[in-house]
């Protein structure tokens, strides 16, 4: 078994691998308490850039369905007037130099995937920086944009910000309810309370009346984005599955709900 699937599956119980990684959590979550406070009380600075700031995130470790909101919200800001930008870390990028304006040519392993992905979506910047406030300046010194998103940036709290969404998956939004390394969550399940907006993906919701829902579009080609087809031209056979993502099993059912034989394959 993968050491990834093996976690994940320890951080949804609290068995031998919880109970021994206890006090790391604990200390884990002590520091990320602690740490909010700094920020709050002004100890740690907090920096406001002069443009309202939009930060879009999540508690737990692994896929929620951010960037896909991302998206969504970029491409409603656009069509009211607004010109958005985004900000990422480039989790998973190979760039030297920051920060990066991420483009439709960018590629993959220099940007990371979601940032690369976004830039091929829309039509606005996508910027990746580990230093979000870096990249938000960038932006603003050079008049880019007059509303700024910034994709998985819950915790960076260096930025300010005007809004807060988190997006949850009511079924692991608290795994086990522990933090890092016994558990899935980055922060404690209360800090929901102090987020502006909470979204879940699970229609039933008891933590938020917010919910949404990713339907699967078209297929295009890696080779040629450019090409398309339907779901419906996968539907008489079996066809291979490749996730790479925190939460594949979301996207492998959300394949299988769109009439698709599948054979997954999860990746870390």
């Amino acid at each position: 078994m993968k050491f990834s699937i093996w976690i994940q599956e320890q951080w949804q119980k609290r068995g031998l691998y919880a109970w021994l990684m206890m006090p790391l959590s604990f200390l884990y979550c002590l520091v990320m308490i602690l740490r909010r406070e700094a920020y709050g009380s002004g100890l740690l600075k907090t920096y406001q850039i002069g443009k309202p700031v939009i930060v879009i995130g999540n508690l737990s470790v692994g896929g929620t369905g951010k960037t896909p909101l991302v998206i969504w919200l970029a491409n409603g800001l656009a069509r009211k007037g607004f010109r958005p930008a985004v900000i990422s870390r480039g989790y998973g990028g190979r760039a030297k130099k920051f920060p990066l304006l991420v483009n439709a040519e960018t590629h993959a392993a220099i940007s990371g995937d979601e940032p690369a992905m976004i830039a091929r979506r829309l039509g606005c910047p996508v910027v990746i920086d580990p230093d979000r406030v870096a990249a938000a300046n960038w932006l603003v010194e050079r008049d880019l944009c007059d509303v700024i998103i910034s994709d998985d940036g819950l915790q960076h709290l260096a930025l300010g910000r005007d809004l807060e969404i988190a997006v949850i998956t009511s079924d692991r939004v608290a795994g086990n309810g522990l933090c890092l390394p016994a558990g899935p969550l980055r922060e404690n399940q209360a800090r929901l309370k102090s987020i502006d907006v909470v979204i879940s993906r699970e229609k039933k919701s008891t933590l938020t009346e917010h919910t949404m829902d990713l339907l699967p579009g078209e297929c295009s080609r890696l080779e040629n984005p450019a090409m398309r087809l339907p779901l419906s031209a996968f539907w008489k056979g079996p066809v291979h599955a490749i996730a790479g993502i925190g939460n594949p099993e979301g996207f492998f059912s959300s394949l299988r709900t769109a009439g698709l034989e599948i054979i997954p394959h999860p990746f870390p």
